[in-house]
């Protein structure tokens, strides 16, 4: 698979604080990857800056390179991004008196100018993506009516419409019941399109991710498939809990279980990976 993304030596400090230190990975067309660690780990940060979201200040130094085609990424003006990127945030600004047709239509924004008309196809392709997930019947609802789940998933039927190349998604299934944590992954795994996604539940992103990103602290602890990251001892150092693995009877994905260890036995499963 040809190459999409390339990130080297990516460092990011703000207000004196590390960040982001020496992340160095490669993504290739049409890969589902999960990145997880607990919070603070800078996946979030991570997302901001591979959508060009993050700016050189006096308090905030970004060193290091992000290519997107082999073209580094400053380099591409905000449309062009937009034509490549499908962001879907955790946290959105207010949204007053549109409906949910209307945000799924800003989605077609990158590949129209100011004054185009939406046509027919347009429509259908906005009515599609509601169906994709689950919100068919909601298109002339008011965005800020819904419930925080069902917002999430009408900025991710936005997503759909964008066609862009690469989804980024920031704890997709956050907000969500179970059954449409399930249905969205399911959908986002059958796009065929390469994903990037912050992903809270391990036993998720072990499901439906074909590779997984550990952080820890800002650094990049591994990279690679859920059977190489999700190993006892690399969980069970990261977030600081006994972690037990096991093969999911129905999926045949590792499972992981945590729970409090007794303050005695914590010092036992501290480790560190600068060592």
């Amino acid at each position: 698979m040809a190459i999409q993304l390339k990130v080297r030596q990516l460092c990011w400090q703000a207000n004196h604080k590390k960040i982001l230190h020496n992340i160095c990975f490669d993504v290739s067309q049409g890969e589902v990857i999960g990145i997880i660690g607990p919070n603070g780990a800078g996946k979030t940060s991570l997302l901001r800056c591979l959508t060009n979201q993050i700016k050189k200040t006096q308090h905030s130094q970004l060193s290091g390179s992000i290519f997107l085609k082999n073209k580094a990424l400053h380099h591409y003006n905000a449309k062009q991004i937009a034509q490549c990127f499908a962001l879907v945030a955790q946290k959105t600004a207010p949204i007053f008196s549109l409906t949910v047709a209307d945000i799924v239509k800003m989605g077609l924004i990158p590949h129209r100018n100011l004054f185009s008309i939406h046509s027919d196809h347009d429509k259908e392709q906005v009515q599609l993506a509601l169906h994709k997930v689950g919100l068919g019947h909601a298109s002339h609802q008011i965005f800020d009516k819904l419930s925080g789940g069902e917002q999430q998933r009408v900025l991710i039927a936005r997503a759909l419409v964008q066609k862009a190349q690469i989804l980024i998604l920031d704890e997709p299934t956050n907000h969500l019941d179970v059954y449409y944590q399930h249905h969205i992954l399911q959908l986002v795994k059958q796009l065929k399109i390469t994903v990037i996604m912050t992903v809270h539940d391990i036993n998720l992103a072990s499901q439906y991710c074909q590779r997984l990103l550990l952080m820890h602290q800002g650094q990049l602890v591994c990279d690679g498939s859920p059977t190489d990251v999700l190993t006892e001892q690399q969980l069970s150092q990261v977030f600081n809990l006994p972690c037990l693995l096991e093969k999911d009877p129905i999926t045949h994905h590792p499972r992981v279980y945590f729970s409090l260890a007794h303050p005695n036995q914590r010092k036992h499963i501290k480790g560190d990976f600068n060592a």
